[in-house]
């Protein structure tokens, strides 16, 4: 198995620790550091900014933002940072949410299934430099009875073949993600849990295409944060778990909500979901169950994490992202470290 790094979003103030965190993952071997986009700062930039000021670790997008982009711009893109960083960009994309979606890009959130399948099936026959005609339900490619005309990409990537990734949640996506892509991002997993909640939907889309779950990199993203105190440690991320199970979309389209659901939480998920939708966001931090924030993050000594480092690696987890807590610089390098020491402790290394 092997570490990744997740930077997060940029533009907070931290953009100097975020590209100091990023170049030590790169001393330290870590595989790949993903960038994030929501409706700040955008991935591409960072991630060449980063690529520029490392040497070996991969750059991934987690995610591309599906209605940010016309999929020839995002094979436009991924052809660049892929040839501007010497064959290290991993290309991962998402839906992103209907707020996101429909508030910030005006793109209506429907059918994100089809969408999504359609964008990848134009962005990797636009990276194969052929000539781009595709004729779908969501994007036709050129227009019809007007002046366009198919074309190629004239950016040659490093590779023939850029790794692709799909950020996904429900098991009708994790399973079309099996089938169309070439690793999945998952968020909130549980080692525990993660055959039943991911593994199973994404080896059935994998059998769909004729294919084993051989070379498929599943990619949990999972906080981190090292120290004694176990509660105190949980306790630092029950807003941000807050905030995912209760106020990441709507009552009625919320991944995350479902998610946690389906891990055994019903009734938990739902009283989170009410105290935020409501205004109160300490209750609803309050009303996270330490049990789900301890299996769903890395927590405690490097010896602890590393036994639970074996179990993602046992429940399927070939790549796992780790997101040190926001903490000092020096404390974010801390926990890299650690990382490191863990995984190498565990015999994964």
């Amino acid at each position: 198995m092997q570490l990744g790094i997740n930077l997060g979003y940029w533009g907070a103030g931290m953009d100097a620790d975020n590209l100091a965190v990023a170049k030590e993952a790169d001393k330290l071997g870590y595989a790949v550091c993903w960038a994030a986009e929501a409706y700040g700062s955008d991935a591409a930039t960072v991630l060449s900014w980063v690529a520029a000021q490392t040497e070996r670790i991969d750059i991934g997008s987690a995610i591309f933002q599906i209605p940010a982009r016309q999929p020839a711009m995002t094979a436009m893109t991924a052809a660049t940072l892929d040839s501007l960083s010497g064959g290290r960009f991993r290309l991962g994309l998402g839906v992103s949410g209907p707020q996101v979606s429909e508030g910030w890009y005006g793109v209506k959130f429907d059918k994100p299934l089809a969408r999504t399948r359609e964008y990848v099936e134009i962005v990797r026959k636009a990276m194969t430099r052929e000539r781009l005609s595709y004729e779908g339900e969501h994007w036709t490619l050129p227009l019809p009875d007007g002046p366009g005309k198919p074309l190629k990409l004239t950016v040659h990537p490093e590779r023939e073949h850029i790794p692709l990734y799909v950020a996904a949640i429900g098991p009708k996506n994790l399973e079309q993600t099996g089938e169309i892509a070439d690793g999945a991002l998952l968020i909130f997993p549980a080692a525990e849990h993660l055959e039943e909640t991911a593994i199973r939907h994404l080896r059935a889309g994998r059998e769909k295409a004729g294919k084993t779950m051989d070379g498929f990199d599943v990619v949990p993203t999972v906080p981190l944060a090292v120290g004694d105190d176990i509660n105190g440690l949980a306790d630092m991320f029950r807003p941000y778990t807050a905030l995912y199970v209760g106020g990441m979309g709507s009552r009625k389209q919320n991944f995350y909500n479902q998610l946690a659901q389906r891990m055994g939480y019903e009734k938990e998920a739902a009283e989170i979901q009410d105290k935020y939708l409501a205004g109160d966001k300490a209750g609803a931090a309050a009303a996270v169950p330490h049990e789900l924030i301890d299996s769903t993050t890395l927590l405690g000594s490097v010896d602890r994490i590393a036994e639970r480092m074996q179990a993602y690696a046992a429940a399927g987890a070939t790549t796992l992202t780790l997101a040190p807590a926001d903490f000092t610089l020096e404390e974010r390098i801390t926990a890299l470290r650690a990382g490191t020491q863990a995984l190498e402790r565990a015999g994964l290394a």
